[in-house]
């Protein structure tokens, strides 16, 4: 069995529209304590994140604890919404939801993010087989991810965990098939299984 634990980043700064250099709130450097404490104990033989600031930075502390190099990879990156800030988010997300194949002009669709979370995923079950793995994540990629394994998972379940920051999911592969998705409430401390 390989297991991997996708975190995602704990509370950011909004007022920093650089989406990758965008770092954590003190609230946000202060909850990636239970980022630390839902890892330790589960025997993580690497941690891997997507190359933004906010995910190394929520995972980082976990793996100086753990002795272990935070390894980023470009495909684990947040969807590209557009070249500039927009204010309508809400009505995107709907649409891009409704449809995967929409984008705006400069940015990615649900599609394509998809697309390189499952090559990444498909990368990561071939290097780390049988291992443990923890992830640093953002919301949109990590949703559409848990919606490719569980198609229940869509909109609904992406609203539901819009604001929820820090959040895990724990995935369980036998082979290269998912075995089970559970989501991780860190802050109440309970489990969930995603079906």
């Amino acid at each position: 069995m390989t297991e991997i634990y996708f975190i995602r980043h704990c509370e950011p700064n909004y007022e920093n529209h650089d989406d990758a250099l965008r770092e954590l709130t003190p609230k946000g450097q202060a909850d990636t304590r239970l980022v630390t404490e839902y890892l330790q104990g589960k025997k993580i033989d690497a941690v891997l994140s997507s190359p933004f600031k906010r995910a190394i930075d929520t995972v980082l502390p976990f793996a100086q604890s753990a002795g272990l190099p935070v390894v980023t990879m470009e495909g684990l990156q947040e969807r590209r919404v557009d070249s500039g800030w927009i204010e309508d988010f809400e009505g995107f997300t709907r649409r891009q939801w409704a449809d995967f194949s929409y984008k705006l002009s400069d940015g990615e669709s649900l599609g394509q993010v998809q697309e390189r979370m499952v090559k990444c995923l498909e990368e990561i079950l071939a290097q780390y087989d049988g291992r443990r793995v923890a992830v640093g994540s953002h919301g949109t990629a990590l949703s559409v991810l848990v919606h490719t394994m569980r198609p229940a998972f869509g909109l609904e379940g992406f609203e539901r965990i819009r604001h929820v920051m820090p959040w895990a999911v724990h995935f369980t592969f036998s082979g290269r098939e998912c075995a089970g998705v559970e989501e991780f409430d860190l802050f109440a401390g309970k489990a969930r299984e995603i079906k």
